[in-house]
């Protein structure tokens, strides 16, 4: 197979009419495929005028618009120009989060989605997670659980511990996929665990159950762990159906119940 002289050009001519968007896909596809890799030149604008056929500002209204989309970033100086950006795990995420908040999900969705999702992550946080990892979880857990039992909590410290072992117990599952996912939850919209935390009938209870399920993955008792996560959403249910319907009064039978 003999190698042509020709040098084939990166993007194709452009039609007249949409011809900035058309250009924004093809530059998008040549990202998505790999021609244009992270962290590379876009060709200038001189030659990005020859190779579409079209005047400069078609050409700078197409990287605004991939810009915007954050799939380029325009640096000036000797060596500027627009690059290809280098995506990492806070933009995947912040793009999912925003998706999210635009998108409301009804609660009895969202609790069956967490549920399924934090069932597969602890199996692989017990499988992959590192022991100091798994004993770093205990410990916070235990350190949540005692800020909750304080006569008057600091709900955003507590929110934010919260936050931090739903990461690092996914850090320990070892698939950045989880992780993406979890970082966008977490910034996307509530899990509605803040209700269980605010309301005192459930809030030791919860905070319990989270050590309960860190002590179970730290020691490898899997089934242990599934029946405290699931114990976890059927506590929030509960206490969202309530918060959904402030008449009715807590099931005290229920309450009374052992969560081991």
């Amino acid at each position: 197979m003999t190698a042509s002289n020709t040098i084939s050009p990166l993007f194709l001519p452009v039609q007249a009419g949409r011809a900035s968007e058309e250009i924004a896909l093809q530059i998008e596809a040549a990202i998505v495929d790999g021609r244009l890799s992270p962290g590379e030149r876009l060709p200038s604008e001189r030659e990005m005028q020859s190779q579409f056929g079209t005047g400069r500002g078609v050409v700078r209204e197409a990287i605004k618009i991939l810009k915007q989309k954050g799939l380029l970033e325009v640096k000036k100086g000797s060596k500027g120009g627009a690059y290809v950006r280098q995506m990492d795990v806070s933009n995947v995420s912040e793009s999912l989060a925003l998706f999210l908040k635009q998108h409301p999900v009804n609660p009895e969705r969202l609790i069956e989605f967490r549920e399924s999702l934090d069932r597969t992550i602890a199996q692989l946080a017990i499988a992959h997670g590192e022991k100091s990892e798994k004993e770093e979880l205990l410990r916070e857990s235990l350190r949540l659980k005692s800020m909750l039992r304080e006569d008057e909590p600091d709900f955003l410290a507590t929110s934010e511990l919260d936050r931090q072992l739903n990461i690092m117990l996914v850090r320990m599952a070892r698939n950045p996929l989880f992780e993406w996912v979890m970082h966008a939850l977490q910034m996307g919209f509530s899990s509605h665990d803040y209700a269980l935390y605010e309301n005192p009938t459930y809030r030791e209870r919860a905070a319990a159950n989270w050590s309960d399920t860190a002590k179970a993955i730290a020691d490898g008792e899997l089934m242990r762990a599934l029946a405290f996560i699931g114990h976890h959403y059927v506590l929030l249910r509960k206490c969202v159906d309530e918060k959904a319907a402030p008449t009715n009064e807590p099931d005290a039978e229920f309450l009374q119940e052992d969560n081991h």
